[in-house]
């Protein structure tokens, strides 16, 4: 059964990135679903300490994901990326099973995640509890505008389903709920099924894209290829945007506002205790400001706009 998919035409557009000024934020960026301009963002295929990383199936030659090639998100949870065709080696596309997971960067961020995937490693159990990983950028928010309330789920790079590999820090990053369930498990659902009916193997990889020190990642870029019948059954290359519908997310940090929302109308919610904080934003330049910040009297105030959030203590 062929589940190839289509390629995509046209282009997406979208806008792509909030700037959070240095007035108590660390001169982080941001990133909305409304607002912003495309930035660039490199992240290598290696493992943390720098070196490539060797798997069972061949070596992964560093490999450039950058945001500057890929379209601003514009209301579709992912993009084609390269006209649909993964880029592995000959090498890896074996028909021996293996899996490999990068080592942790000095800030706690995953790297890239490869499975050459058979039905040996798939799970034949159920799958255990996760809520002990917190991965870069965590944050336990509720919005009540979000599918299930709460914005983040731990997301696997390489879904359990796949895998097995369960409460394994190395392949779980901070993940919207939209990125997760209306992006990503498409793409894991094709896999599986098509291993289950076949019992051929899936050469699969994951890629978290992180701009500049964020600690959630922009997006994934995911790739696939059933090995056995060379790609006639399984083959993508898409690139799945980690953002929320309606929500404005703070990727430095992870936390996040209602998006075109005033003081008044915030109806975000965090989990525990939590105090409510106030941001200027310039709609101009995209960029937020502490209320203390001296760069606020200088913005315009057709270009002012106030937001509350409310953060865990």
């Amino acid at each position: 059964m062929k589940k190839k998919i289509g390629k995509m035409r046209g282009v997406l557009l979208l806008t792509f990135a909030l700037f959070l000024t240095a007035c108590g934020t660390g001169g982080a960026d941001a990133q909305s679903a409304s607002y912003g301009n495309s930035q660039a963002a490199v992240v290598e295929r290696q493992s943390g300490s720098g070196e490539n990383e060797s798997t069972a199936g061949g070596s992964q030659d560093p490999v450039s994901a950058t945001l500057d090639n890929i379209p601003a998100y514009s209301g579709t949870p992912y993009v084609v990326i390269d006209d649909n065709e993964p880029d592995f080696t000959e090498d890896e596309l074996t028909d021996q099973s293996y899996e490999s997971y990068s080592d942790l960067d000095e800030l706690g961020r995953c790297g890239v995640a490869a499975s050459n995937i058979g039905t040996d490693l798939m799970p034949t159990g159920k799958r255990g509890k996760i809520g002990q990983v917190k991965p870069s950028g965590w944050q336990t928010i509720k919005f009540d505008n979000v599918d299930g309330k709460y914005l983040y789920n731990r997301c696997h790079l390489i879904g359990y389903q796949l895998t097995a590999e369960n409460a394994n820090e190395k392949n779980l990053i901070t993940g919207t709920r939209y990125m997760n369930v209306d992006g990503m498990l498409l793409f894991e659902n094709m896999v599986a099924d098509y291993i289950k009916e076949t019992d051929n193997h899936v050469m699969y990889r994951v890629t978290p894209v992180f701009e500049g020190e964020n600690l959630v990642a922009s997006g994934v870029l995911m790739e696939a290829e059933s090995v056995e019948d060379h790609g006639e059954g399984v083959k993508f290359n898409v690139y799945v945007y980690n953002v929320q519908p309606g929500i404005t997310i703070d990727y430095s940090t992870g936390k996040a506002v209602l998006s075109d929302t005033d003081a008044s109308a915030g109806t975000g919610k965090t989990s525990g205790n939590t105090e409510k904080k106030m941001y200027v934003l310039n709609e101009n330049t995209k960029k937020f400001h502490t209320p203390e910040c001296s760069g606020v009297k200088d913005i315009k105030e057709g270009n002012k706009k106030h937001l509350q959030v409310q953060e865990k203590n």
